[in-house]
């Protein structure tokens, strides 16, 4: 009985160190993608790219499709106020800079007492190796926070039961337009 136990003590250790200890890079898009293989065999995908809400001038990517009926009661923080966006995905903050993909979806003005806004949002990629992949990001964004936590809760193509996280920094905003350029750092697991 103890034989077999050191047997399988062995065999496990063995095992173990048979394991590689690092992660083996899988995907990259450009400068800004790269996947890679967890222990797990779980993908662990990291993106950066840049997200474009304009809201102003003859062809906005952001429209406001609601508001309360009564406008009066409009406060700072817009409560109560819902937009459509397709709002274009860039790998720099420049938006002349190549397109990888869009974020299409909506958002709304979901805090009395802050400007928050709740996003139900699927980003959508047209470039390198997640060309036709998304993922959905649905929570809370507390815009005037300088850096902003919200869910991933799934996605398609390459992303397939992705969860993780968006972490995201507003990198440009005029607040006399509500124009905006964030800046978007997503780890995703699928």
């Amino acid at each position: 009985m103890l034989r077999q136990s050191v047997v399988m003590m062995m065999l496990t250790i063995s095992v173990m160190g048979a394991m590689p200890l690092t992660q083996s890079l899988k995907l990259t898009a450009g400068n800004w993608g790269a996947s890679f293989e967890g222990e797990n065999k779980e993908t662990v995908t990291n993106l950066q790219f840049y997200f474009h809400d304009t809201l102003s001038g003859r062809n906005p990517s952001a429209v406001r499709v609601a508001e309360p009926v009564d406008k009066s009661k409009l406060s700072m923080t817009q409560f109560g106020a819902i937009l459509m966006a397709d709002d274009p995905l860039t790998e720099t903050s420049d938006p002349k800079s190549k397109m990888v993909g869009r974020a299409q979806g909506l958002y709304g003005s979901s805090c009395q007492q802050e400007i928050g806004l709740l996003m139900a949002m699927s980003y959508s990629f047209t470039d390198g190796p997640y060309n036709g992949s998304s993922f959905a990001l649905v929570g809370k964004n507390s815009a005037m926070n300088p850096v902003r936590e919200m869910p991933i809760v799934g996605g398609t193509g390459l992303f397939r039961m992705a969860r993780g996280y968006a972490l995201a920094k507003t990198y440009w905003f005029d607040p006399t337009t509500g124009d905006a350029i964030v800046g978007y750092n997503v780890t995703l697991v699928h």
